[in-house]
């Protein structure tokens, strides 16, 4: 046992000494950087530079530059009242699951995760049902309760960037000081203005962060929002609707603009949020003591819980509801004995899991020196903000046109094996939710703690140890979860990159030839059991390890 801590001790005075020196500081940095644009940024952006010379089929149409406009705007404004949305309704949901007493708050906390988990093609499948079918939930009111179109592309890309925010926020609460909000209702000021006065301002980064990965995600799914939008044009459908037409200028003008354009806001919101003052200062006590009381909380969460079963959970679960028949049918002896459609089933999903646990830890490792680097402005402040822009760009670029970059990037590399191809395609994709995750918990903490530590002689390795990993580890495990569960879902990428089959996009070619409802439903229905059971241990696991 002591030997087991001498060399524990001794593996941190050799980390400590190395991280001292500046030039392995410099390597640490450099190679991240690296990374990132190797393999994180360049691939998805050069494929759509190398077809620059197109552009002019969008400009040459009168017709098609006003559907491309059209469409662009409709993409922008779902995106921001989606975002905002998300924001409203999601910050009471991490509020209750972080603060709430019972036990059954982690299970909760897990099925937040559902729509990372179900494939966004099959999500939105399974939204299409749920809300525009004509039997089951409809059938009382004789017709579809949402029709295609805008509104059902609100509800959806709310479906699948609500769980973004409340795993950020989550991840945010768990890392902070409770004892801040403590010593402001000692003082006498009401759980709410507490809440709105200290801590929300204390979580200003995350809450920003929040916001700019739901944007970011509404702008970039294309599967899932083609599937639901009837003749609705977004961004993502005019391209898919132009590449069916087999014209690839749309794909290139669509994904530049919005490349552009919000790059440009989120210039804007690194520049001003710093400045923005979150909460409003001023403090109405009676009013704000009378929203304090157990009924209205009570209120609150009882509202959080219903949106969430019913505009997030429900809808993302309606298309494994047919599991339930697998049994009477038949269909799960099918299954676990891999007959017809099941063959290949098992090998499809481990491949899943074994890829999203490499690109997970892969992410966290070179992901972590990234986010300290935007957080803490190591090397000046002009490189680290640029870097914080180029960060959301994978998550921007249309899925469709995501995928379609990177086939053409890594063609060009005939000697990487598949499965090297569809882990690089699928880090590109996953990169940004850890590293934004992770700048804001980093930002959140006083640079005062640091430079306390380092004047009472602790070496850099130490000071991330003993204060930056015990303040972020929450934050930490949310954005591996969030990058696990992405990788599990995704199914355009995989499909232009490689011709390997993972869960996911062999039960798109289930939808696609029409395999009857019930073997589809178990498909979706053992994919959200395992990475439920996966991310439920991992949850107790970290939980159980107390709070700071």
């Amino acid at each position: 046992m002591a030997e087991i801590s001498l060399t524990g001790f001794n593996i941190t005075k050799i980390l400590d000494s190395l991280s001292s020196k500046p030039v392995i500081r410099y390597i640490v940095y450099s190679s991240s950087t690296i990374f990132f644009f190797a393999l994180i940024l360049i691939p998805p952006v050069l494929g759509i530079l190398l077809k620059w010379n197109l552009m002019g089929q969008v400009f040459e149409d009168p017709n098609l530059t006003a559907r491309a406009t059209s469409a662009i705007s409709a993409s922008f404004l779902i995106a921001v009242f989606v975002s905002i949305v998300d924001v409203v309704a999601g910050l009471p949901m991490a509020w209750f699951i972080v603060r709430g007493k019972a036990r059954w708050l982690s299970i909760i906390d897990t099925l937040a995760d559902i729509p990372f988990i179900v494939p966004t093609v099959t999500l939105g499948y399974s939204l299409l049902l749920f809300w525009s079918g004509t039997e089951d939930i409809s059938s009382p009111f004789g017709s579809s309760l949402v029709s295609p179109g805008w509104l059902l592309i609100i509800i959806l890309h709310f479906t699948f960037s609500y769980p973004v925010v409340v795993r950020v926020i989550v991840g945010a609460l768990q890392d902070y000081k409770y004892v801040y909000e403590e010593a402001s209702r000692t003082l006498g000021a009401a759980s709410l203005t507490a809440a709105r006065t200290v801590t929300l301002s204390i979580l200003k980064p995350s809450i920003i962060a929040s916001f700019v990965l739901a944007f970011a995600r509404s702008l970039s799914e294309t599967g899932a929002t083609v599937m639901v939008a009837g003749t609705f044009e977004t961004g993502q459908v005019f391209i898919k609707n132009a590449l069916d037409n087999g014209q690839q200028g749309p794909l290139v003008f669509v994904s530049l603009v919005l490349i552009l354009v919000s790059a440009a806001i989120f210039a804007a919101i690194r520049i001003l949020g710093p400045r923005l003052k979150m909460p409003i200062k001023r403090i109405w006590p009676n009013t704000e003591r009378g929203l304090s009381n157990i009924g209205v909380m009570t209120a609150r969460n009882s509202v959080a819980i219903v949106i969430f079963l019913f505009l997030v959970l429900i809808p993302s679960l309606f298309v494994a509801f047919p599991a339930v028949s697998a049994i009477a049918s038949g269909t799960l002896s099918d299954a676990l004995g891999s007959v017809g459609v099941w063959q290949g089933y098992w090998q499809s999903l481990g491949l899943s899991y074994l890829v999203a646990a490499v690109v997970t830890l892969l992410n966290v490792i070179v992901g972590l020196p990234m986010a300290v680097l935007i957080a803490r402005k190591r090397v000046g402040k002009i490189l680290p903000a640029i870097l914080d822009i180029l960060v959301n760009v994978p998550l921007i670029v249309p899925s469709i046109a995501l995928g379609a970059s990177m086939s053409i990037f890594w063609r060009n590399f005939a000697f990487i094996p598949e499965i090297g191809l569809l882990i690089f395609a699928h880090l590109s994709i996953t990169y940004p939710y850890f590293v934004r995750a992770m700048a804001a918990a980093i930002e959140r903490i006083d640079m005062d703690l640091e430079n306390a530590a380092r004047i009472l002689g602790a070496k850099p390795f130490t000071v991330f140890k003993t204060i930056i990993l015990p303040l972020t580890k929450y934050s930490l495990f949310a954005g591996a979860i969030m990058m696990f569960a992405r990788s599990v879902d995704e199914t355009g990428a995989t499909l232009a990159v490689t011709t390997l089959k993972t869960a996911p996009v062999l039960l798109v070619d289930w939808v696609k030839h029409n395999v009857p409802a019930t073997p589809i439903g178990l498909g979706c229905a053992f994919l959200i059991i395992f990475s439920f059971a996966v991310l439920l241990v991992l949850r107790f696991i970290v939980r159980g390890r107390g709070r700071y």
